[in-house]
Parts: C-alpha cells; structure tokens; sequence
C-alpha cells in the first residue's frame, strides 16, 4: 500500500509516522508513505498556499493553484484509489471505514488548513471527505496521521498477533471488554474469576456479555447504527 499525504506542515507528521506499528509496518514494506511538501508547488516567491477569501470574512484559504499542480502531478504517477480531504464537516470517520480503506492500493489524503481549501478542490478533485469528529483543530495533520495509523494497523503483517486487530473495540460495533493481567490479585482488587478458569467457550461468552454491556452503557448510540 502506498499513501501520499500533502501537507503545508510536514514537520508535523515526521514523529507519528516513525514510531510503533506505523514504523514497522514501513520497515517490513508494508506500507510506503510519503509526505508532500504543499509549498513545493507554488509559484509565489514567498511560498504562500494561502490567500483572503472571496466576499470577506476572516480566516484564510487554500489557493487552488498549488493543490491543483500537486493532485495533478502525484496522479500523473499513478492512480489513487481514493484522493481523500481532512475537513470537520466530512463523513464521520470509523472503523468500518478504515477496514474499507485498509483494501485500497493508493490513497492521496490532502490535510486541510487555514479555514479550509477553496471549493473547487472539492467539487472536482476530491472522491471523499473524513472528519475524525465534531471538533475543528488546527490543521489536517492529526486528522490524516490518525487516519491513516487506523489503516496501517490492519494490515497483513502490520501487527504481530493479526487476531488483536480483529478484537479490536467497534470491529463489531461493540466496544472492547475489559482487559487483565497479572497479578491476579492486587491490593484485594481480584480479576473476574472465569479469566482464570482455563474454560475458553465461558471466557468467550463472558467477553461477549462485557462487550455488551458496556457499549449499551457507553456508546448505546453504535448498537442503535
């Protein structure tokens, strides 16, 4: 898999991207990622992206030349299966969609800024819009590092043990259940005696039940979906 990222703060995505899964994924190629520089594609002497918005208002705008000369010149070297923009108001991110995403070859995300890129990026270079939640940051940067570590995770090799990811909380649409480990008994605190039973099918149908009953009680919403 191959995912570009263009981006007006590389910087901030030099750590995420060199440590944990993530680097070990890249270090087994697994992954190949890159991080493009926006300014790179501008003509401006002083390497602006940005501009004042048509009609007023405040904040700043992503111009349309530098995306435009960026998404044309990655997508001369290959095809991407999904050419994917950071915004607030884009389809709320989940895991269902990272598996989906987890399949695809290629895939450009383009990491907002300022108070957004002008329109016409989105009309007509854009085939999908992800907001990681109902909050705005700073910039696209955390967005698209986090996207795509929910998509390096899963794939074949990525982790060690494959069936952590498949028991992961909403692989289900359930959370996780509750996790132990030793010691067994901890200032009186004790792990739930059926974790210690050996009886697999038990230990099953306990995780299952806990799953339950804590997605009914903290996310009720994912068994509503």
């Amino acid at each position: 898999m191959r995912i570009d990222i263009i981006t007006v703060l590389p910087e901030l995505l030099e750590s995420p991207f060199n440590h944990s899964i993530v680097k070990r994924a890249r270090e087994k190629n697994l992954v190949e990622i890159n991080i493009i520089n926006l300014r790179d594609f501008t003509t401006d002497k002083y390497k602006s992206v940005d501009d004042y918005a048509f009609g007023g208002g405040a904040g700043m705008v992503m111009m349309i030349e530098p995306v435009f000369r960026a998404i044309e010149k990655l997508k001369s070297e290959r095809e991407y299966d999904e050419i994917i923009y950071t915004s607030p108001d884009g389809e709320k991110f989940n895991q269902k969609m990272a598996n989906h995403l987890s399949m695809k070859n290629n895939i450009l995300i383009l990491a907002g800024h300022y108070k957004g890129v002008d329109q016409r990026i989105r009309d007509y270079l854009i085939t999908k819009e992800i907001s990681i939640g109902d909050y705005v940051l700073s910039g696209g940067e955390i967005p698209a590092a986090a996207i795509t570590d929910a998509i390096v995770r899963l794939l074949p090799g990525a982790i060690s043990d494959e069936q952590s990811a498949l028991s992961d909380s909403f692989q289900d649409d359930l959370l996780a259940p509750p996790v132990y480990t030793r010691p067994a008994d901890f200032k009186g605190w004790v792990v739930p005696p059926v974790l210690l039973s050996g009886h697999t099918a038990k230990i099953e149908e306990w995780r299952h039940d806990q799953s339950e009953e804590r997605t009914k009680r903290l996310r009720p919403d994912l068994l509503d979906d």
